[in-house]
């Protein structure tokens, strides 16, 4: 009992500088996903094309980034970045994310856009429409319902990787439990609060991805 009561005094007593962190945690997570979705389109049509040296620069891409630990590549890519141009804690655990995530989401929008009718493709070429405005206005639509699920796992994975920019000083959720819980040398009940905060922003992330399946599948 005077551990919970414990653990509740310190959710109240730091909600302000929690709140501070979980506005740079989602602001993170949002701009790094953004970004992660136009690098994940980019590559999946590469991967698609027929061109074989743009198949390999793809490959090559979604290899790197899963042979590799993402902690190592916000390092490479914050300590690479900061040695040629002045970038920011942000735009760096950003771009880091972005480049991790890009890969994944490259092989799920790849895989919705193969599963995707090859009649639907033959039918907008019939219809006199160029390969790329067949894409654009009747397979990546498809596609992108298909991806949803999928996407939706993602993105949480995303929003919980998103803690790894902590190590590079950047005061996010799990960043301020780290110092707060080193200030009072007390860091169960702040690891227990991160766990919460991260909790919910799950849960309503994953309540918002159902409702958005629910609307697709009433729409088919």
């Amino acid at each position: 009992m005077e551990a919970i009561l414990h653990f509740m005094d310190v959710f109240i007593g730091s909600l302000d500088v929690f709140m501070e962190g979980l506005w740079i945690t989602v602001k993170l997570s949002v701009v790094s996903l953004f970004i992660a979705i136009f690098i994940g389109l980019f590559i999946a049509i590469l991967k698609i094309s027929n061109i074989k040296i743009l198949t390999w620069i793809a490959d090559a891409y979604i290899w790197l980034v899963r042979g590799t630990p993402l902690i190592v590549q916000i390092f490479i890519l914050y300590y690479g970045l900061t040695d040629i141009f002045l970038i920011n804690q942000f735009w760096a655990g950003a771009i880091g994310l972005a480049f991790h995530s890009g890969a994944y989401i490259a092989e799920i929008i790849r895989g919705a856009i193969q599963s995707v009718d090859k009649g639907q493709r033959e039918a907008g070429l019939s219809l006199g429409m160029s390969k790329g405005k067949t894409m654009r206005r009747i397979i990546l639509p498809q596609a992108f319902r298909r991806a949803v699920p999928s996407l939706g796992n993602q993105f949480i994975i995303g929003i919980k990787d998103s803690s790894l920019v902590s190590f590079i000083g950047l005061q996010d959720l799990f960043g301020v439990a780290s110092t707060m819980g080193s200030n009072s040398f007390d860091y169960l009940p702040y690891y227990l609060t991160v766990a919460v905060y991260y909790l919910l922003i799950v849960l309503i992330l994953t309540f918002i991805v159902n409702r958005i399946e629910k609307r697709l599948s009433v729409s088919d």
